[in-house]
């Protein structure tokens, strides 16, 4: 009957292996602004689903190793296009000592092993704007009256 026991703790050591699922959750909360324009209606992407905030606000996203595309829309602004970027969470470390392998797995079938920015500014341009202005070519400085040219070397 030494079988129960040991069921017992593999039980509870799958149960706490998945450490950044545990002490950080699947999913995160995410607040999007959109300067100058507030009021944008913004929809972000990923592989896990789609989600919807309008600015300045928060919406919670399904963490995963994919960034979060963005798009943002207001009347009087061009729509702006951006990414917000996943990036390796250290909780996953623990699980090295937690929870080996099984505790890595669960955290990378479930995305805790990766976090996106707690706040992110999406830049939104009127519509009216002009376009960037190019810099004029740089003007060749005059050439003084007075000037001699370089001296040159008889041939040989």
């Amino acid at each position: 009957m030494k079988l129960v026991p040991i069921a017992a703790i593999a039980a509870l050591g799958v149960t706490l292996s998945g450490c950044a699922s545990i002490v950080e959750g699947t999913t995160q909360s995410i607040a999007v602004s959109s300067a100058p324009a507030d009021g944008a209606t913004c929809v972000l992407t990923s592989s896990e689903g789609t989600y919807y905030v309008t600015t300045p606000g928060n919406t919670t996203v399904h963490k995963t190793k994919n960034d979060l595309v963005v798009v943002c829309t207001r009347q009087g602004f061009k729509d702006a296009h951006t990414v917000i970027p996943s990036h390796f969470n250290g909780a996953t470390a623990g699980n090295i000592l937690a929870g080996g392998v099984i505790g890595i797995g669960i955290d990378a079938a479930t995305g805790a092993n990766y976090n996106y920015p707690t706040s992110f500014n999406v830049t939104m341009m009127p519509e009216d704007a002009a376009p960037m202005a190019t810099l004029p070519a740089p003007a060749t400085p005059p050439t003084p009256a007075d000037a001699k040219p370089a001296p040159t070397k008889p041939a040989a």
